[in-house]
């Protein structure tokens, strides 16, 4: 079932500590801004998958409102896509490797290109004009595992909306750097999944602290439709 967390009461026990203001951007500039789907994949997605998140399922759809509102208002669109990295290329994680013990044999396999858990979930709205993006870390940004970062400055692009899975891991890991890096940041609070509420909650919490605003996909449907607006007129 879909999370059952609140954001609006995250961002006013924050909004107290700053004055009263909840989110920091009131607008959005489609023209400058990419909505990052992370990692809705077979292997996250599907049921009995190596790192099934069952709630991921669930936000399909409000994921798939938000690409549409988001193309319709002239912005970008952005598949980021968990790919195993060569192990002994540049982009070789050990590290990794040694954390995930028997278990990394098995994860190599199915985020390997070209396997069916590394494909996306068939149920996602992708268009010919969206990017698919691979990434070999948690984050999308970080440095010689991704183009990410070089795709967004190619097209002028300041501003991020993120949704996918899993909420605490992949979307915190991308949103934190892309801050980290001078974008602006707003989290799709229910666009995007984890394994429980009290993950999904934890990290919401510390986007709001410092790192993103926090808006519902509705919220940002309301925001993205003068601009739609405007591009048919």
């Amino acid at each position: 079932m879909p999370h059952q967390v609140d954001h609006n009461t995250i961002l006013e026990r924050h909004a107290q500590a700053r004055g009263g203001v909840r989110n920091i951007w009131e607008t959005i500039d489609p023209r400058r801004t990419a909505h990052v789907i992370v990692d809705m994949q077979n292997g996250f997605v599907e049921e009995g998958a190596p790192v099934e998140v069952p709630a991921a399922g669930q936000a399909v759809a409000a994921i798939n409102r938000l690409s549409r509102a988001m193309r319709d208002a002239g912005g970008t669109n952005v598949f980021l896509r968990f790919t195993t990295p060569d192990p002994d290329g540049p982009a070789a994680w050990p590290v990794f490797a040694e954390r995930m013990g028997d278990g990394i044999l098995a994860h190599r396999e199915a985020f390997t290109p070209g396997a069916h858990y590394w494909q996306l979930w068939p149920e996602m709205d992708v268009a010919e004009t969206d990017l698919c993006v691979e990434k070999h870390r948690f984050s999308g940004f970080t440095p010689g595992t991704s183009t990410l970062d070089a795709e967004l400055k190619a097209r002028g692009i300041d501003t991020l909306v993120i949704s996918g899975t899993l909420t605490n891991c992949c979307c915190e890991s991308t949103a934190r750097d892309a801050m980290q890096l001078n974008y602006k940041v707003i989290v799709a609070a229910d666009g995007c999944a984890a394994l429980s509420d009290e993950a999904h909650a934890g990290t919401l919490d510390s986007m709001a602290l410092i790192f993103a605003d926090l808006r519902s996909v509705e919220e940002l449907e309301a925001m993205l439709r003068p601009q739609a607006a405007d591009e048919a007129a």
